[in-house]
């Protein structure tokens, strides 16, 4: 066989071999993904800038569990493992950001609010509902563990002689004059929880402090050199960002949907230290 031939079928040789090894990482990512990442809840700590922030209320530690969708492929010991990382935080209050089963599957509201269930704090656990959750079984099976359901609706809290108003919409309340009548009549720092993180524009230009969001799942496959598929279609895919005066955090949540796996994209719980605009 002459050089030429010996060359062709090495540069193919090589590119079979490469071709096997990307189907190679390929399936150990995903087996990686499944087997162990999407298991793997991690605690995210961090500071949160709130303008207008009273300066007793500074510090103060809001733990964010958000999207547990518990069901056949999300189980009860994933959940009750993110509750049991909160918990040993012990935040100041709790948020829970919504979607706690996946295509509003009754037969896991009650294992879900059972998972959640050991979750409290010194000045209470407040829930709003995401866009896989019904109205009526999730909010009451999530009040009858002595949680607080906000469905467009507001809350005030006294914390160290300073009042906190908690505002949550529905998934579907999205309108700038529709978020302005949940938040209408607030005189103290506003916090909003919408399980959409979409909500930053109509939260900037009704000058609210902070907003909490999950339903991302922080993109949940994130693939090298690609990223998240999901990334454009969200102002904030996971973390901290701002806009005007209104800073908002986006959770990576604790469980998954559509498909069981995560790709550098671990679950988590989140603890948010409030801090006055500034110190920073």
């Amino acid at each position: 066989m002459n050089a030429i031939g010996t060359a062709s079928i090495t540069r193919r040789d090589a590119l079979r071999g490469l071709g096997a090894a990307a189907v190679g990482v390929a399936a150990g990512g995903t087996a990686y993904g499944y087997l162990v990442e999407r298991h793997h809840i991690e605690v995210t700590r961090t500071p949160v800038a709130v303008s207008g922030l009273a300066g007793t209320l500074d510090g103060l530690k809001i733990g964010l569990l958000t999207d547990p969708h518990r069901s056949a492929t999300v189980s009860h010991e994933d959940v009750a493992g993110a509750v049991s990382l909160l918990m040993a935080e012990r935040p100041d209050l709790i948020v829970l950001g919504g979607d706690y089963v996946t295509w509003g599957d009754r037969a896991y509201v009650t294992p879900s609010a059972d998972a959640l269930a050991p979750l409290t704090a010194p000045h209470g656990v407040y829930a709003i509902l995401g866009n896989h959750d019904d109205d009526r079984d999730m909010p009451a099976a999530l009040i009858a563990k002595g949680f607080q359901v906000l469905k467009d609706a507001r809350t005030r809290l006294m914390i160290r002689g300073e009042a906190l108003e908690l505002a949550g919409i529905r998934f579907w309340t999205r309108k700038v004059s529709e978020i302005a009548r949940v938040v209408r009549g607030a005189s103290a720092t506003t916090v909003l929880l919408a399980h959409d993180p979409r909500r930053l524009n109509e939260a900037a230009a009704l000058d609210i402090p902070l907003v909490l969001s999950g339903h991302t799942h922080g993109g949940q496959v994130v693939l090298p050199f690609v990223g998240a598929v999901a990334a454009k279609r969200f102002p904030v895919l996971w973390g901290t960002a701002r806009r005007e005066n209104t800073t908002m955090f986006v959770s990576r949540g604790v469980g998954t949907v559509y498909v069981p796996l995560r790709l550098n994209c671990p679950p988590e719980v989140a603890i948010l230290s409030l801090q006055r605009q500034g110190q920073l």
